[in-house]
């Protein structure tokens, strides 16, 4: 194997670290590791929204600027490219980058090859870059195995790193007395929001008859209808989320069940099982694992929610603790740094 000095790493990602995917996929995996990189991000924004764009005209030039100058910078170095290098792409940007680097390196966590296919309004498709990344890269590392299933029928060089999580930096739980009422906790972000309101009937429900009160924890706002009047706005930021989960009695992580959905990995149930946290969720994707692994339970109808929730509120705290260490020494043993980082660093070409 080809030993690469760590300063020969370059990373390329649509967002900065303040995004989910790229602060999880490529900036944690940096820190943890301790290696140095060169890094390339679009706008350096958490998203790259039409809002955003529009109000940035010139960073979006200087940005794809950026970009074409990068040929004769890579050739002697590993890339890291995380789901696409710019918004208004089909996939030529991304596929040179791979293709040009020493080790190109493609990194996606979403089932992006299901995104809607370009039309009238929409000339750049997600899907094409996706597929023309996967196709011209040396390594593909996708995060569950429903995603690396999809990349294979593209690449012959792929493999699992899922959405990892350090325990150490989260507060473990230790006392499931409850002296309040009780709490759900939901992490997420304001686009992800939506996931709540197939949940709303059965969170109002336990609220009547229990009186309990969800914590959201998200970067921003979005309407969620009735629930609001049972919810608890946290912001989003690193030093907020371990205090807020450790203070709740359990976290749900409810989703559809598509296509999409489907390509998810588990994160919030991996940052519960951080917390030591018992969890619910609905069985789709690496969700089924997670819980599976971590005394969690399922829920898919309305009526399961109602039944798990119950449980949860209902459980004497021996019980909760120990579905919440299960949930910690899954994520320690399964879905940390430590766990994945020889199958990373060997992506990657690195010793």
């Amino acid at each position: 194997m080809t030993v690469t000095n760590p300063a020969s790493i370059r990373t390329v990602t649509a967002y900065g670290p303040r995004a989910g995917s790229a602060r999880v996929r490529v900036f944690d995996w940096l820190d943890w590791t301790g290696l140095e990189a060169i890094h390339e991000t679009y706008l350096n924004e958490a998203s790259n929204s039409t809002k955003v764009v529009v109000q940035s005209p010139l960073r979006v030039l200087a940005a794809e600027s950026r970009l074409r100058t990068l040929k004769g910078k890579i050739r002697d170095e590993t890339l890291l490219l995380s789901r696409q290098a710019s918004p208004f792409s089909n996939g030529g940007v991304e596929s040179r980058l791979l293709r040009q680097a020493s080790h190109g390196v493609y990194d996606f966590d979403d089932a992006l090859f299901h995104s809607p296919k370009r039309g009238l309004t929409t000339p750049w498709s997600k899907r094409e870059v996706w597929a023309r990344s996967v196709a011209a890269a040396d390594v593909v590392i996708a995060g569950n195995e429903y995603l690396a299933a999809a990349a294979a029928e593209l690449n012959s060089s792929v493999v699992v790193v899922p959405s990892c999580v350090n325990p150490s930096e989260y507060v473990p739980k230790l006392d499931f007395e409850r002296v309040d009422l009780p709490r759900a906790v939901w992490l997420g972000s304001p686009s992800t929001e939506i996931y709540l309101n197939p949940v709303a009937q059965p969170l109002l429900a336990l609220n009547e008859s229990t009186g309990l009160r969800l914590t959201v924890i998200s970067a921003g706002i979005a309407p969620l209808g009735e629930l609001e009047s049972i919810v608890d706005r946290v912001e989003w930021h690193p030093a907020n989320v371990p205090i807020e989960l450790a203070r709740a009695d359990f976290g749900i992580m409810p989703l559809d069940d598509t296509p999409w959905t489907r390509g998810k990995c588990a994160y919030k149930l991996l940052q519960y099982g951080a917390t030591a946290l018992p969890m619910i969720g609905s069985p789709v994707g690496a969700n089924t694992d997670v819980l599976r692994r971590s005394d969690g339970l399922a829920a898919s109808s309305s009526d399961d929610w109602v039944s798990a929730m119950e449980t949860l509120v209902q459980e004497s705290p021996e019980r909760r603790a120990r579905r919440g260490n299960a949930g910690l020494a899954t994520v320690t043993e399964d879905y940390s740094f430590a766990a994945w980082a020889p199958t990373w660093r060997t992506a990657l070409n690195l010793t």
